[in-house]
């Protein structure tokens, strides 16, 4: 797959986190000047601005999970996104204080006060960080026993199956559910780790069955929302943050992801770039990119979703 060299050259002029994943996933750049570039991360722009308004003793935020989107949760889910190093002192203060929220009577973190059980997506994104921070000890293995039991009969997960006895998975907490699996993996952990690649086909088949955005019913699109580009993703569930998943889950194209894929590549601007359709609503640390416009987040997580499957857009 070609990609012009002045979409490039633009990516590589954004934040340290945009050029490190940039040269990381579509250049040939060497080593030592990814791990380089990587390492600027914590000390400039995004990476640094939410470093800053952490909390001297760990945490950011109100709450664990409060105001949702700048509390300790989803600034560790940002961190990790922009791929910082892991080792950051206030970062692994952080991860040591989330293991401090009792275990719900079901065996997930619960992070709840009037409810006595845990949330699915949420230990799904729970591991996801945690593993990617390479938290040490056993607080890792209940959140894989409580995932592996909390699995549904069609293959995905449901964060309203301990809570209301929801009978159908939800796009939104298998795709967290899956990412936290997939990180774990990735970062060497070794309980029940066998066990994992035939769950996780499994709900790849659910995403797959419903050609990652349609009813496997009807075929009619099951939420609008899940067909616009957004960044940064939160909790919520789109076509192309299940397609860059099962980019980083070394997935092999499967032709139910087409119609996603068509529809990913029918979003690009003229300029060469794809934009941020859509902001989830609440308090942010601070804007990374203005919705509407052109994202080097959207651009590269497209660029590399489509040189991970050999795609070739410019002749599209």
């Amino acid at each position: 797959m070609k990609i012009e060299k002045n979409i490039i050259n633009w990516l590589l002029e954004g934040d340290p986190a945009v050029r490190y994943q940039t040269m990381r996933d579509l250049t040939d750049a060497k080593p030592d000047e990814v791990k380089r570039e990587r390492n600027r991360i914590e000390k400039e722009g995004w990476g640094f601005a939410f470093l800053e308004r952490a909390k001297p003793e760990g945490g950011w935020g109100l709450q664990y999970y409060q105001p949702k989107w700048i509390s300790t949760h989803y600034t560790l889910l940002d961190l990790k996104n922009l791929g910082i190093n892991p080792d950051v002192p206030i970062i692994q203060k952080s991860i040591d204080r989330v293991f401090t929220i009792p275990i719900g009577i079901d065996g997930g973190v619960n992070i709840g006060v009037t409810v006595n059980y845990s949330d699915v997506c949420v230990n799904g994104m729970i591991l996801n960080f945690a593993s990617y921070f390479k938290h040490i000890g056993k607080d890792l293995e209940f959140i894989v026993d409580y995932l592996i039991k909390t699995q549904m009969d069609d293959g995905g997960w449901n964060c309203r199956y301990c809570r209301e006895g929801a009978v159908h998975s939800s796009l939104h907490t298998t795709i967290c559910t899956l990412e936290g699996l997939n990180e774990y993996i990735k970062n060497g952990y070794f309980y029940r780790v066998s066990e994992l690649p035939q769950i996780m086909e499994r709900a790849h088949e659910f995403i797959l069955m419903h050609k990652l955005f349609k009813s496997d019913k009807t075929g009619e699109i099951i939420d609008e929302k899940m067909t616009r580009l957004s960044y940064p993703p939160r909790w919520k569930y789109d076509i192309l943050r299940a397609m860059d998943y099962f980019r980083d889950a070394g997935v092999s194209y499967d032709t139910r992801m087409q119609d996603a894929v068509d529809l990913i590549l029918s979003k690009q601007r003229k300029d060469g770039t794809w934009p941020v359709q859509a902001k989830h609503a609440g308090e942010v640390h601070f804007d990374m990119e203005k919705t509407g416009g052109p994202s080097r987040w959207n651009t590269l997580r497209v660029l590399r979703v489509l040189k991970h499957f050999n795609i070739d857009f410019n002749n599209i």
